[in-house]
């Protein structure tokens, strides 16, 4: 297979070329002979600042609250390997080699806009270090991200440096010896260059990408599930319909009711409905629109921002040679970031509440009117009764882990950072409700195939079919008691993977995120 090639220039990156590192796939870097050139210049004005003697925030001084201090010529080198080193002190579980990949990329991707003061061989280097699938094992915690993720990005460069420990193409060994492996030396930093590296909001970032891809496919798969629970539970596609959403006029509503319309086409279930006596749905079914077009909703206005975000510059000093100055500003605060992922970890949660009553809706039988607990034998086996105690559980964790970092502040370096972001707390929380989420959504898939079973002689529509049959390649149907756990696991799989709303697509189409 041949891989595929990703340009960067340091203004045009998007989602859509970072996709394949999320999945876990490798690319090939290119950066034009111009982008290269450009750092030129941007480095120049750190010479001729080094050669003038004047004192220049990170460049001839220490950092943070040691902005005062004045470095020698003679000790900038070293002042620039004890800064990675002084300010590599993360704690917790590492990163995933993806969020770690995607880093890289935005890192170096940030560099290449040229107002960073790095040398044009230091970016060759870092592209070499991609290539040769050198990833530094960085810890997760310890980033308030204010300057940036000064903690993760500097895990990140001693392992260039040869400290602490990283992977080879998926091997983990001290960073020294990965180093070896991929037959690179240590990397050296000159004057600037090791603040360059670590002052960027590059790793929150990086999880970020990787929390709205996964939204995206959540979003789908909400959708998909929702119309196989519909098959099963005898809903009505009445609310579904595209007048509706004119009258609200809320695009998030709108998409979610033509996803689900899609999956429902053909369908006999719902067509026996047609003159049943049931006046109304429950909200959990009846305002699916209206509660996953809010979803939506939130996550296209949460990647507007994100998209806007993958090529700024986040460094500190500003080295910029098209107005031949040195700004010492902020541009590594985590605000924005913090804020949208709050924002996203919030609508997480309630697309995870109503699935989970979309769950009590399926396995009680004094609201489905199906076998209790979706077992042929009730009473001797309980089904799926705990099944729905997993997904309460999940969804009420949730709601402790929506509460906003971003209002939330501690000073750092003896208050010359006065005000944080607190933005890797926001997408690490996100992406645990992620991780919930994806696991009540697969519960009810698992749920809904289940019920499915007690009415299969009506046809279902398109896309639920496809739902359902997928689900069946890796779960068969509860005629008694089993271990279930595999089958919980195996519906999360198809829901996190993407496998679950490539089958339905390919029956009906693009669904709408």
């Amino acid at each position: 297979m041949s891989v595929q090639t990703l340009r960067l220039d340091g203004e045009s990156l998007t989602l859509e070329d970072l996709a394949p590192l999320a999945a876990g796939q490798t690319l090939l870097l290119q950066v034009p002979d111009e982008v290269f050139a450009r750092l030129q210049d941007s480095r120049r004005m750190v010479e001729e600042c080094l050669a003038s003697g004047e004192a220049v925030y990170g460049i001839s001084t220490g950092f943070g609250k040691l902005k005062n201090q004045a470095i020698g010529p003679e000790d900038l080198e070293e002042l620039q390997r004890n800064l990675v080193l002084s300010h590599s002190v993360g704690v917790g579980a590492p990163l995933s080699d993806a969020e770690v990949r995607i880093a890289q990329v935005l890192r170096l991707n940030s560099l290449l806009r040229g107002v960073s003061g790095i040398r044009p061989e230091l970016a060759h280097e870092l592209i070499e270090l991609f290539h040769a699938g050198f990833v530094p094992e960085v810890p997760g915690q310890g980033s308030v991200g204010a300057s940036g993720d000064l903690a993760p990005l500097s895990h990140m460069v001693a392992a260039y440096m040869g400290f602490g420990y990283a992977r080879v193409w998926g091997e983990r060994m001290p960073a020294a010896q990965a180093l070896e492996t991929a037959d690179l030396p240590p990397m050296k930093l000159q004057a600037k260059e090791g603040l360059a590296l670590i002052n960027g909001t590059e790793v929150m970032k990086a999880i970020a990408v990787c929390n709205v891809l996964r939204a995206r496919n959540l979003s789908k798969a909400a959708d998909a599930i929702t119309a196989l629970t519909l098959e099963a539970r005898f809903g009505s596609v009445a609310p579904f319909q595209e007048r509706l959403a004119e009258l609200k006029a809320n695009a998030g509503q709108s998409r979610t009711a033509q996803n689900v319309r899609a999956c429902l086409q053909g369908s006999q279930v719902l067509e026996s409905h047609r003159d049943c006596d049931r006046v109304q749905d429950p909200y959990s079914l009846r305002c699916v629109p209206q509660i996953h077009g809010a979803f939506k909703a939130a996550l296209a206005h949460v990647e507007e921002l994100l998209r806007a975000e993958l090529n700024a510059v986040t460094d500190n000093p500003i080295v910029d040679p098209k107005t031949d100055s040195v700004y010492s500003a902020g541009l590594f605060h985590g605000q924005p970031l913090a804020v949208t992922q709050d924002y996203l970890a919030l609508s997480l949660c309630t697309l995870a509440n109503v699935s989970e009553r979309r769950i009590e809706q399926l396995v009680n039988p004094d609201l489905s009117g199906l076998p209790g607990f979706l077992t042929p034998q009730p009473g001797l086996h309980s089904g799926l009764m705990i099944a729905q105690y997993t997904a309460a559980a999940l969804a009420s964790e949730n709601k402790a882990y929506a509460h906003p970092a971003s209002v939330d502040t501690i000073p750092t370096s003896a208050n010359q950072e006065d005000h944080v972001s607190m933005g890797m707390t926001a997408v690490r929380k996100a992406r645990t409700i992620l991780d919930h989420t994806e696991r009540i959504l697969g519960i009810e898939l698992v749920c809904a195939g289940q019920a499915r079973e007690f009415h299969k002689e009506l046809q279902a529509g398109k896309g639920a079919q496809a739902a359902h049959t997928v689900l069946r390649t890796l779960v068969p149907p509860l005629e008694e008691d089993r271990y279930l756990h595999p089958d919980l696991e195996a519906g999360r799989a198809l829901v996190a993977n993407g496998e679950l709303v490539r089958a339905v697509e390919g029956q009906v189409g693009p669904l709408l995120a």
